[in-house]
């Protein structure tokens, strides 16, 4: 059975965001304060997406390696940029950027690229249809995780400052003494990750899969390419937030294993 795919119109998207305006209507007069924030979000959401499909439009066309790098490099700057912003004590310096840029690099880029090349296994593996979404939601899951692991691990050091170096005055290693709060940082990134995989399917249908419905394609094919996203975005995630909170771990110490909090941006 042949399904036609549904073109929306301008009129169509105008009565979703009409729904956006209203909830911005009902925030402001409960005064919670989100009204502006909710119509600020809406419009970036319409010309950033406005903006990418322009971009896409000339990539998919071009299919050329050097246009995909270009992209895909702006995709990490975003997200590295993002993942730092979230952070209440980032790190101080390149460290504050490079810290989260290097993880998301070296676990998104990695499993994106194996997906390509060993499971989807297109010609040639750069392919831009492919390689851009794939790697656009490998990033954004990952740079939560990141941001999380990132956030949890230096304010629960800042915090926990004094058990921290009564640990290290007992003569355990930097390793040791924030063994703990390193666990509790990678379980706190990885948990949204664990919870969209738990909830799959019996209390959300997930984006993907559902944009595939929706244009028509059959529910067994969107089911099967939204498990590889799925298991692709969880060892992708999982991997970044786990580099992320064991190098910040290690950044917090010195070669003399003393804690190191003024290597944070905002210690005080």
């Amino acid at each position: 059975m042949s399904v036609n795919t549904i073109v929306l119109s301008a009129t169509d998207l105008g009565l979703a965001a009409l729904l956006v305006l209203l909830l911005a209507l009902t925030s402001w007069r409960m005064r919670l304060g989100l009204g502006g924030q909710i119509v600020i979000a809406a419009i970036r959401t319409t010309l950033q997406l406005g903006l990418v499909g322009l971009v896409l439009k000339v990539v998919f066309a071009a299919s050329h390696p050097l246009w995909m790098a270009g992209m895909a490099a702006v995709m990490l700057l975003a997200a590295a940029r993002e993942a730092m912003a979230r952070q209440k004590r980032r790190f101080a310096g390149w460290w504050g950027f490079g810290l989260g840029t290097g993880a998301m690099f070296v676990s998104s880029f990695t499993i994106t690229t194996f997906a390509l090349l060993a499971v989807i296994r297109v010609s040639p593996w750069y392919t831009a249809q492919y390689a851009i979404p794939l790697l656009g939601m490998m990033l954004g899951n990952t740079m939560t995780g990141v941001s999380l692991g990132l956030d949890r691990l230096t304010e629960a050091a800042w915090e926990r400052r004094t058990v921290i170096e009564g640990r290290l005055m007992l003569g355990q290693t930097s390793v040791d003494a924030i063994a703990d709060i390193r666990r509790a940082s990678a379980r706190s990134a990885m948990t949204p990750t664990i919870n969209a995989m738990v909830a799959a399917g019996l209390v959300s249908l997930p984006g993907m899969m559902t944009g595939q419905i929706l244009a028509g394609n059959p529910p067994m094919e969107a089911v099967k390419y939204q498990i590889l996203v799925m298991f692709i975005i969880s060892a992708g995630a999982g991997f970044g937030a786990l580099i992320a909170v064991w190098v910040g771990a290690r950044r917090l110490f010195d070669d003399r294993h003393r804690l190191r909090l003024d290597r944070l941006d905002n210690p005080a």
